[in-house]
């Protein structure tokens, strides 16, 4: 299982069509995390002003059509994150046959992002 960020709005677009970033374009592949710990990291690190409900998909990374690669951050992985982290990466458009559920992120008291919770 990987998961990938997203506003719940970004995900919902364009439902007949496979999922696609930004950062498929300036990057070259969709960001992704191997576990919860490390989601919320990310989260932390680039999703603050984030609009909401920001979701993790939960992705089947076995089902995932275009080819996966995992790879160490460029720089310190974020704050909260194990060192020596890899993360996997989407070089394609997503199929969105390989994400079999969404989590919602949720913030506590103190603003920051610390759990994920099921969807529904």
């Amino acid at each position: 299982m990987i998961y990938h960020l997203a506003p719940l709005d970004d995900w919902l677009r364009d439902p007949g069509r496979p999922y696609a970033t930004t950062s498929l374009l300036t990057d070259g592949f969709i960001h992704c995390s191997a576990d919860e710990q490390t989601t919320l990291a990310v989260a932390n690190a680039f999703y603050q002003e984030a609009p909401e409900p920001l979701m993790a998909l939960l992705i089947e990374e076995s089902l995932v059509e275009p080819m996966v690669k995992w790879e160490a951050p460029h720089g310190a992985p974020p704050p909260g994150a194990t060192p020596g982290v890899l993360f996997p990466h989407i070089y394609g458009r997503l199929n969105r046959t390989a994400v079999i559920g969404l989590e919602k992120v949720e913030r506590g008291p103190d603003g920051r992002w610390n759990a994920l919770q099921p969807w529904s």
